[in-house]
């Protein structure tokens, strides 16, 4: 496991986890590098051997990207009155971009990722699968082939340099981050939500569960905050009877560590260190990907959707990939060698609203894809 991704409900903590964490990994011995849009929650992070800290600033990576490229566009097209770097507006999602970028910059054993409340942090796991979809829209791969020849012809001189050159840009760059995205190998990714011991927090931890599973990370524990419950009085039997259920819930997701929810928060290193007990570090990230399996007239493909219900599943067959929604989430699944030369037949949710929850998708050959004597082979082995 080389990633570790902290979010979770706002105000549950999620940063003075990711701090814990990576406090953690360094005393083990391990490179370590904590990432975060967030000043550090704990003082002395930077006095922590092997432990090296990192605030990443959206603004901050739109201003330098603008710096780097003002002048070139500036030259192509003399009429335009382009801004300072100082005055340019970021663009909604360039913290996550920011983020993603630094994650696949790092050079460490672990890197901690805190990537703050599920608002910002499902974005985060999203953002690389979107990516690589419009980069697949807006230049497919005979166009970025022709696009590399063009870029040729520019700097051999064969060719005039002009305002689409500038755009070209960019592309290896944005081809440059998805090569080095971390989060792409979810074996190599651990998750960790943060939330409070409540019943309210349930549902959206949950829903947490199966926007990660589309994306293809698992959680591997739930940090619920939670208050003692040595109390007496009403209020205190109907607080502890409430997190007791909260727990049961909670549990379904992944295994529960009770961080406890204290009246100021931890004050240096070894307080928040101290919030994980004995919770250990995850050994490893989550499932190898769905492999394609072997049934009968074809292949069957499942995909994990933890939670899932069946009105809020969607799927859709386009070119070479599958398009698989869950309510307002989306994601485009690229398929195979050998799955692409196959038809979808048909789709199916297994075990909705449960942990185990999964879409499981038939394929059979495509006459028109498949050699007449493969195909006959196929056809014998049924």
């Amino acid at each position: 496991m080389r990633t570790l991704l902290v979010t979770g409900s706002g105000g549950a903590g999620a940063s003075t986890v990711a701090a814990a964490a990576a406090v953690r990994a360094a005393r083990e011995g391990r490179s370590t590098l904590l990432l975060s849009r967030q000043p550090a929650p704990v003082p002395g992070l930077d006095e922590v051997p092997d432990l090296h800290v990192r605030r990443v600033d959206g603004r901050r990576a739109v201003a330098e990207l603008w710096a780097a490229h003002a002048g070139a566009m500036g030259a192509l097209l003399p009429h335009l009155d382009l801004p300072p770097a100082t005055s340019v507006v970021p663009v909604p999602g360039a913290g996550e971009l920011a983020l993603l970028a630094a994650l696949g910059a790092a050079d460490a054993d672990l890197v901690v990722v805190d990537a703050g409340p599920l608002a910002d942090g499902l974005p985060l796991a999203a953002l690389p699968g979107s990516l690589r979809w419009w980069l697949d829209q807006a230049l497919p791969p005979t166009a970025r082939a022709l696009a590399a020849v063009r870029t040729a012809s520019v700097a051999a001189g064969a060719v005039r340099r002009g305002p689409l050159d500038t755009v070209l840009d960019l592309l290896p760059a944005v081809e440059g981050l998805l090569a080095r995205d971390r989060l792409a190998d979810p074996t190599d990714t651990a998750v960790w939500l943060t939330t409070a011991a409540q019943r309210s927090a349930v549902p959206p931890v949950r829903r947490a569960a199966t926007v990660l599973g589309l994306h293809g990370l698992r959680v591997a524990a739930v940090l619920a905050r939670v208050l003692p419950t040595a109390g007496t009085g009403e209020w205190w039997s109907a607080r502890a009877a409430e997190q007791d259920a909260a727990r049961s819930g909670l549990a379904e997701v992944a295994p529960v560590h009770e961080v406890p929810e204290l009246p100021v928060p931890p004050v240096g290193v070894t307080g928040a260190a101290a919030l994980l007990g004995g919770l250990e570090l995850p050994a490893s990230g989550g499932p190898v990907p769905p492999a394609p399996q072997r049934g009968e007239g074809g292949w069957r493909l499942a995909v994990p959707l933890p939670f899932a219900e069946r009105p809020e599943v969607g799927l859709t067959r386009w070119g070479d990939d599958l398009v698989v929604s869950v309510g307002q989430d989306r994601r485009s699944l690229r398929l195979d060698s050998l799955l692409r030369r196959c038809e979808v037949t048909g789709g199916r949710l297994l075990a909705p609203g449960a942990a185990a929850a999964r879409l499981e998708i038939s394929f059979r050959p495509d006459p028109q894809q498949w050699p007449a004597d493969l195909l006959a082979a196929e056809e014998r082995t049924r």
